[in-house]
């Protein structure tokens, strides 16, 4: 059952901490699940929130961090020795005790380092932090179970026990050579079915999914999604099994991509949350701002420069807002589309043969739409010259806003950079100006001003 944690809960927490009732604090603790003791410590201030981790078994403190937000986990371990930090990760998984010592400042995780007493678990740790933290190898935990081709089924029986016992979970059984060369998987159906002399290379499955530690993190989340996977081996680059990434690892990395892609389609240039300083908000808000503002500007000058038709035709005016909102929303649209094709690795054929499709999708949308606007036009202005001018404008900036939402999102993804900058403003503001130049080229020239 899931347990609730109230407001009257937490206030006793906080009045056990108070008067340092410790043995009661740890009997209302004890059976809760290490997801609500991090609810728990969310709600309480600094001090009392460390107070928790010392008093708790690390055990259960080490999974309650890493289920806490990235700041509240920092000011917590800022508060901490670095021989306290070092008994959390040596009951955490390799990959999460490498995540915590890439956030702390070098001279305390080598303290850190330094204070751990497994041997084996700090050098695993050390060998991830040289990994690119959104690659494979940055993504991966060593803790897995091995067995030898050339064991028998007795025999790995054995090893696997003694293996089993650093595992959080067993997902899968991996098989190698002498040399560490990952050859395939091993079935536990057909491990518990084979006499106990089988030679284990009799009975593994040689086909077997796996990245090499360089291979990117979302095409690790495409292969896992692809193949319905719940872990995923590791090799180096001499095809040697070096670790594992399990779908929980993979779901985390998905959400944080999702995160920072939303925030740059919103317009925010770096990582950032609600409980940021106003400093760190305003620093990854204000470019973007900036280049609205300057966007604001250039369509300002635009319309300066057809002074003369607005002087003549008024009600062009009027309809300048639906013609910057329909481009920067069809633009929007389009890049949305390519962004989540790429994010998706759903994108098939060439870029000409994408243009060529967007061309026709907004042709098909503009015309339906610039119908619908020139009966409302000619219906309350009763210009035709006008409302033809208006409608055919608002196709060709339905047409190009396409092709704008569609190319710039390829174009940045084949350079390298992450597409989701298209969604946001850039993608819009671009758009707006180009529309309105666009609109009041194509007025004039039907108009004859």
């Amino acid at each position: 059952m899931q347990f609730n944690i109230t407001k009257d809960f937490i206030e006793e927490i906080q009045s056990l901490i108070k008067v340092n009732d410790s043995k009661q604090l740890e009997y209302v603790l004890e059976e809760l699940h290490f997801a609500d003791i991090a609810e728990i410590i969310d709600e309480l201030h600094l001090e009392q929130a460390v107070y928790i981790v010392k008093l708790l078994d690390s055990v259960k403190t080490s999974e309650a961090l890493m289920e806490l937000d990235e700041d509240q986990r920092d000011r917590i371990l800022n508060a901490l020795s670095p021989k306290e930090i070092a008994e959390e990760l040596e009951e955490m998984d390799t990959d999460d005790a490498a995540d915590i010592l890439n956030e702390l400042p070098d001279a305390i995780a080598q303290e850190v380092i330094n204070e751990i007493t497994d041997e084996q678990h700090a050098e695993d740790i050390v060998d991830l932090l040289r990994f690119d933290e959104n690659s494979a190898g940055g993504l991966m935990a060593k803790e897995l179970v091995r067995v030898n081709e050339n064991w028998t089924v007795i025999g790995c029986v054995s090893e696997m026990r003694a293996q089993a016992e650093n595992v959080t979970r067993v997902h899968s059984i991996y098989v190698v050579d002498n040399n560490n060369k990952l050859k395939g998987r091993l079935s536990l159906k057909d491990l518990l079915t084979s006499k106990e002399s089988t030679p284990i290379k009799d009975v593994y499955i040689p086909k077997v999914d796996f990245v090499t530690v360089n291979t990117p993190g979302e095409e690790v989340s495409r292969i896992m999604r692809k193949y319905d996977l719940e872990a995923i081996p590791v090799v180096d680059e001499l095809e040697r099994l070096v670790g594992r990434i399990t779908i929980d690892d993979i779901v985390d990395f998905i959400t944080e991509e999702a995160e920072k892609d939303y925030q740059l389609a919103s317009g925010i240039s770096q990582d950032v949350e609600a409980n940021d300083s106003i400093l760190e908000l305003t620093k990854a808000r204000l470019p973007w701002l900036v280049l609205g503002l300057l966007g604001g500007i250039g369509a300002a000058a635009i319309m300066g420069g057809f002074e003369v038709v607005f002087e003549k035709h008024a009600v062009l005016f009027f309809f300048t807002p639906l013609i910057a909102a329909m481009a920067g929303n069809v633009g929007v649209q389009s890049s949305a589309i390519i962004v989540q094709g790429i994010a998706n690795d759903d994108l098939r054929g060439s870029i000409g043969n994408r243009l060529i499709k967007e061309v026709l999708l907004a042709m098909l949308n503009g015309i339906i739409l610039a119908l619908l606007l020139f009966a409302y036009t000619f219906a309350t202005k009763g210009d035709l010259l006008t409302s033809i001018a208006i409608s055919i404008s608002l196709l060709a900036v339905i047409i190009v806003a396409g092709l704008v939402g569609t190319f710039v999102p390829l174009a940045l993804h084949k350079r390298g950079i992450d597409p989701a900058l298209a969604t946001g403003p850039f993608i819009t503001t671009s758009n707006d100006i180009f529309g309105i130049l666009i609109y009041f080229m194509i007025a004039k020239a039907i108009i004859g001003i």
